[in-house]
């Protein structure tokens, strides 16, 4: 066996093609052989929470355009139609006069215009920073994408070099069982080397069957995290993925809070609640519009004739409204409201030191993953060192086979924990850049 780290792309990749066909139903709209790249760029155009983000994005624009449609003038019409019974009488003089007509009609179209409304200032500001607290949803739903996107595809990866590796142990196996028999057959050895040849034989290949099952429901996870159906088609092309290029980061790096979107949508909240305090005082402040009627009206006491004559009428005119008293409450209003930003400050110091603690955290995976991969890593030189040269002893007849199962084994388990020592180095730098807020959405 020739096992090289620098042949765990080109073996991955031949695996992957074979797979990803062997996968395919039904055509996803994906590029055929996508790469890392390939399948962020298309879940953060499909992904269902990406989408969802995005159409609130929208929702909110309707929103905004709606609560400000109240400084465009407000027109209304207004019509009616009565037939009088009785018609109302006035005393006049002591005389008790019917007054009007059996049959009136009217049509009234009035126009009003907001001058001062606390309501209306209150959304004007608020536009800026509502919008800003949409986009940074879709930023936040964005960011958790490409980093559930990457450890997936990295997890993938990972399961195709193990699969590789049980099919170069089930060959190695097959080649030490006919080894075996033929010694049995000619008598050099009892039967207990070749049949602990096929006990290892039919362990790898059950092995082999579970990792093929677990590479299934991968495949179909990372389809659901990039928004697909699980019939649809999906090749990997694992060209230029060297893992081991990709695993070392500065670790110096300080955390900026300023970077994380979570940071910035409680700034952005604390924003919206300072502008909901001063839209509380501006509840002291006097309601004022201008307003404009036009009215046609219709009467006679023969319904026939009513629309004969129109008697119009119009005015023009401001209205202002003046809020005197009101039990105290707009005091609290304010009151409880000036409370309400005093929380979303120790929302921020909370999530400051959450922060704080997931990059410790990160980071610390991050040190005892890279530590482990570089023992990992010396291990399959040295289990690969010690195979071949029991290898060598067994075939000349100076070791037993028992000492070349436990020198095929400890190769077997060395390759397998570098490749998932790998896969954790890379799934926990992507924690720490997710904690340093420097995970790229835009490219």
């Amino acid at each position: 066996m020739n096992f090289r780290f620098k042949e765990l792309v080109l073996s991955v990749s031949l695996t992957a093609l074979t797979v990803g066909s062997a996968f395919s139903q039904t055509g996803s709209g994906l590029s055929s052989e996508a790469t890392l790249d390939d399948l962020i760029n298309y879940a953060l155009s499909n992904q269902i929470e990406v989408k969802q983000a995005q159409l609130d994005r929208e929702i909110g624009e309707r929103e905004i355009a709606s609560a400000l449609s109240g400084w465009f003038p407000q027109i209304n019409a207004n019509g009616s139609m009565t037939h009088f019974m009785q018609l109302p009488t006035a005393n006049v003089n002591g005389q008790n006069i019917a007054m009007g007509q059996k049959n009136t009609a009217a049509l009234t179209f009035q126009a009003d215009q907001a001058i001062i409304n606390p309501g209306l200032f209150q959304a004007s500001r608020a536009a800026k920073y509502i919008r800003q607290q949409n986009d940074l949803n879709l930023e936040s739903s964005r960011i958790n994408t490409v980093v559930d996107v990457s450890k997936a595809y990295y997890d993938i990866l990972t399961s195709e070099e193990q699969i590789n590796i049980i099919q170069e142990n089930i060959a190695r196996l097959n080649r030490q069982y006919t080894e075996a028999n033929a010694r049995y057959e000619t008598g050099l050895v009892d039967k207990t080397d070749y049949k602990r040849a096929q006990i290892s034989l039919n362990n790898a290949n059950a092995e082999l069957k579970t990792a093929m099952e677990f590479r299934k429901y991968k495949y179909d996870f990372l389809k659901t995290l990039l928004g697909m159906n699980p019939s649809a088609a999906i090749s990997l092309s694992f060209a230029n993925q060297d893992m081991e290029s990709n695993v070392l980061m500065d670790t110096t790096e300080v955390v900026n809070m300023a970077n994380r979107v979570e940071f910035q949508q409680l700034q952005t909240l604390k924003d919206i609640q300072e502008l909901n305090t001063q839209y509380q005082r501006w509840q002291f402040l006097p309601r004022l519009g201008a307003f404009a009627n036009y009215g046609l009206n219709y009467r006679n006491n023969n319904f026939g004739d009513m629309f004969g004559n129109n008697f119009p009428q119009s005015s023009v005119g401001l209205s202002l409204s003046f809020p005197i008293f009101q039990g105290g409450k707009r005091i609290q209003e304010i009151r409880k409201s000036e409370l309400q930003e005093s929380r979303i400050d120790l929302d921020i110091v909370n999530l400051e030191n959450q922060i704080g603690a997931e990059y410790s955290a990160a980071m610390a995976n991050y040190r005892s993953n890279i530590n482990e991969w570089r023992n990992a890593k010396e291990n399959v030189e040295l289990s690969e060192e010690v195979y071949n040269t029991i290898k060598l002893q067994y075939d000349a007849g100076v070791k037993t086979y028992l000492e070349l199962m436990t020198a095929e084994t400890d190769l077997k388990t060395s390759q397998l924990n570098y490749l998932n020592s790998l896969y954790a180095v890379l799934a926990s730098k992507l924690d720490i850049q997710k904690a340093l807020g420097t995970v790229n959405t835009r490219d």
